[in-house]
């Protein structure tokens, strides 16, 4: 088997490692912030071979969790594989969705037999039903219920202005260092994907607002995926991120991008509601999925079509 890999870019926080022989072509993203590998298959079918190389890599990378993002046809194949389906992102692919599975590596096992290569009636059934609900679907629910009682309590009457500029590089890192400090960091805007258009901006409002973000898209299909630096700490906060947050996806709507998605954190009232009263919805929840503050947590994925995709 022929192997390679490589650093993205420098300081990047991911890894890119190809994998390849006659039946097996794979790409693997590995994010050492929060231990997880990405699994860009070139290569479709469900192999024991597949699985195995996947399981071997995170082990040896030290990777905890292992996910890929598939078109509709390809569920049941990873399905087959051992894969859990944890949600999905609309519009990923401009015209359908993407459709997120994932496996947390200490639960599923080498492959010691062939993987089915017949998919059934009942797979196909399965890409449209609802998953399982999953402790972390459970946690999810629960925090966003809370986050909707927020919403109702304290509405947003008013959204502040909100400005975003472009960051000069510098400012960035140490706003990631500090943030990483004070243990606020919910990213170091590592990449989420390959071959993609990363950016980085500031958003600030009256008051001493200021919150860095920083997005990334792929231009062939008009999927983007962004991630802020922090969240709300007080009322305040969550008032001015919540408009942030909308001034931002307004900026992405405004770049001909029909989507975006971002992950948080499955147990964070105060950031759901952000999202909530931006106008994002879940369509995810990945287990054991991030790491914050040295912990192992579930996270939700939001996302929301934009305008130019023809909805809102």
């Amino acid at each position: 088997m022929a192997a390679k890999n490589w650093t993205n870019t420098a300081n990047s926080g991911v890894e890119e490692l190809l994998f390849q022989n006659d039946t097996v072509s794979l790409c693997l993203l590995v994010n050492r912030r929060h231990r997880t590998l990405r699994i860009i298959d070139v290569r479709a079918g469900p192999t024991a071979a597949k699985r195995n190389f996947v399981i071997a890599a995170a082990k040896r990378e030290r990777v905890e969790k292992v996910f890929t993002l598939v078109e509709r046809d390809e569920v049941a194949t990873w399905t087959r594989l051992g894969f859990t389906r944890e949600g999905s992102i609309p519009s990923f692919y401009k015209r359908s969705d993407a459709w997120i599975l994932g496996a947390v590596v200490a639960q599923v096992g080498m492959a010691s037999r062939p993987v089915a290569d017949a998919a059934t009636e009942e797979d196909d059934d399965e890409a449209e039903s609802e998953p399982e609900a999953s402790p972390a679907s459970v946690l999810a629910e629960r925090t966003i219920a809370r986050a909707r009682r927020l919403l109702k309590t304290k509405p947003l009457s008013s959204l502040p202005r909100v400005l975003l500029a472009e960051p000069r590089e510098a400012e960035v890192r140490r706003a990631v260092a500090a943030a990483q400090r004070g243990s606020r960091a919910l990213s170091g805007f590592e990449p989420f994907g390959r071959d993609v258009i990363r950016s980085t901006v500031v958003l600030t409002a009256r008051g001493g607002h200021t919150l860095y973000a920083a997005y990334e898209s792929q231009s062939c299909f008009g999927n983007s995926f962004f991630e802020i630096l922090a969240g709300p700490r007080t009322e305040a906060d969550r008032i001015f991120t919540t408009a942030a947050v909308h001034t931002l996806a307004t900026h992405l709507s405004g770049e001909g991008l029909v989507s975006t998605f971002t992950l948080a954190p499955a147990d964070d009232v105060a950031l759901s509601a952000v999202f909530l009263g931006a106008g994002f919805r879940r369509s995810g929840v990945l287990s054991r999925h991030i790491i914050l503050r040295g912990e192992r947590k579930d996270a939700i994925v939001w996302s929301k079509k934009l305008a130019s995709g023809g909805e809102g």
